[in-house]
């Protein structure tokens, strides 16, 4: 993991951690950058770079100071406006841009922001980029056989420009509409926006294909984005659907790449679940090619024995969508995921599309006939318990030989009954231990047996 960049971006408080500062350098080597290759194999055009951002006060600022940064350094800087992760992956790879550059820190709140890389495929940004930007940031840059201490403004005609394209986004809306393959006509759909990204999108596409379309949290004010709303307060919604008597409810997160589904009795229906209905529906129609869904290490053990059940195989990354998709690309797989509602439809998209997802859920609904609770009736969620525990030194934590007897005792103790993962967190000094069984009480007398022996081992 990069010292800036963490597996979803270069995330932070805003001016704190994470400053104006910080942006401009980043337009200023990327716009370089991707000219500077031109040059190199002898195109003399600018480098194209296109820039979504979510409603947060600092995402205007953050734009600013990336275009200013762009087109100094010569490149033209193409806005979107406020728009989606997922709608800049798309515009990225369909209309060839150099790269995209998203500005948003997902499902934090309002004060903190972020700096999302986006590759010309619409995909996460290649470490080997992320390490040359940090390289920079740093005043330590060496690329091109070079080392450059500062990098070249443009002069005179070579200054790059600023276009205003939203039809990009409207492009988007555009396709997201064309996946929709039967009519919403008829059903009541609620969708909370985090009063985020997706405010002055999602509702356009459902209303275009017929849904009769409740929404709530999309009147953004720069500050209550995913504030008691979206995928990480769904509560909200849970209401929402039963007070309304809708069918069904969709809620994204701030920057729309993640979404969390309601059941019409208002019960959530979580990425493990979803995974679970379409990954089933795609085997049924002979679709899920390789017979596999790609999860992460924290997907419910429930989905795991539910997929043996259904005759689904699985593979599990670490957890990130960033590595979902990595395996998905390596081994062509077509459906992957996180609990979190992070999904990747990868013949559809280059990331996790909450909007794309919905649509897809929808398709599930009116293709069987079903209400969603009904499709996911054979899925069992086991209960689940995670304990944080601080540590000194994580690697020495998790590599303690009391530590792993206990680790082996508990998993040896719930058998095919359940799971016992122990992991270290990728941003703090943390080891997680988490249990998942038939029953609370049991995920909590093994969590707290291991808890106890790491705490011990600390002392």
């Amino acid at each position: 993991m990069g010292k800036y960049f963490g597996t979803d971006g270069f995330r932070g408080e805003a001016n704190e951690n994470l400053t104006a500062d910080h942006a401009y350098k980043i337009g200023r080597f990327l716009g370089w950058y991707y000219g500077e290759r031109k040059r190199r194999r002898g195109d003399d055009t600018p480098a194209r770079i296109v820039i979504g951002k979510d409603t947060r006060r600092s995402s205007y600022m953050f734009e600013y100071t990336l275009v200013g940064g762009l087109v100094a350094s010569g490149a033209d800087a193409y806005l979107l406006h406020v728009t989606t992760t997922p709608s800049v992956a798309y515009v990225a790879r369909v209309d060839e841009f150099d790269c995209g550059i998203m500005i948003s820190a997902s499902h934090n709140p309002y004060y903190d922001n972020g700096i999302k890389l986006i590759n010309c495929n619409g995909e996460k940004m290649d470490e080997e980029t992320i390490c040359l930007v940090e390289a920079y940031l740093d005043g330590e840059l060496e690329v091109f056989g070079e080392q450059w201490p500062e990098i070249p403004y443009a002069h005179k005609e070579k200054i790059g420009r600023t276009v205003d394209y939203v039809a990009g986004r409207n492009r988007y809306i555009g396709y997201l509409i064309s996946l929709g393959i039967y009519s919403f006509k008829g059903v009541k759909v609620g969708i909370d926006c985090a009063n985020g990204s997706s405010w002055n999108i999602a509702k356009a596409v459902f209303d275009a294909l017929g849904a009769k379309t409740y929404v709530i949290n999309a009147e953004p004010d720069g500050m209550n984005i995913n504030n008691n709303a979206g995928s990480t307060h769904i509560e909200g919604l849970q209401k929402f659907v039963v007070e309304k008597g809708l069918d069904v409810g969709f809620a994204y997160d701030g920057d729309a790449d993640r979404c969390l589904c309601v059941d019409e009795k208002g019960n959530v229906v979580d990425g493990d679940a979803i995974l679970y209905i379409y990954g089933k529906y795609m085997k049924e129609r002979g679709k899920l090619i390789g017979n596999t869904v790609v999860t992460t290490v924290m997907s419910n053990f429930g989905l795991y024995k539910a997929f043996d059940k259904a005759g689904i195989d699985y593979a599990k990354t670490a957890v990130g969508d960033k590595y979902v998709y990595e395996y998905m690309t390596k081994n062509g797989c077509r459906l992957g995921g996180e609990q979190s509602g992070h999904i990747i439809f990868s013949k559809y998209a280059s990331t996790g599309d909450g909007i794309l997802t919905s649509l897809k859920m929808m398709e599930v609904m009116l293709a069987r006939k079903k209400k969603m609770s009904q499709l996911s009736e054979d899925l069992r969620i086991y209960p689940q318990v995670l304990v944080n525990v601080r540590v000194k030194d994580k690697a020495a934590a998790q590599a303690d030989p009391d530590v792993q007897a206990a680790v082996k005792k508990a998993a040896d103790a719930l058998g095919d009954t359940g799971r016992i993962l122990v992991r270290e967190s990728g941003t703090e000094p943390v080891i997680r231990v988490m249990v998942e069984a038939e029953t609370e009480e049991i995920c909590r007398y093994h969590v707290d047996h291991v808890v106890d022996v790491i705490k011990e081992k600390e002392r």
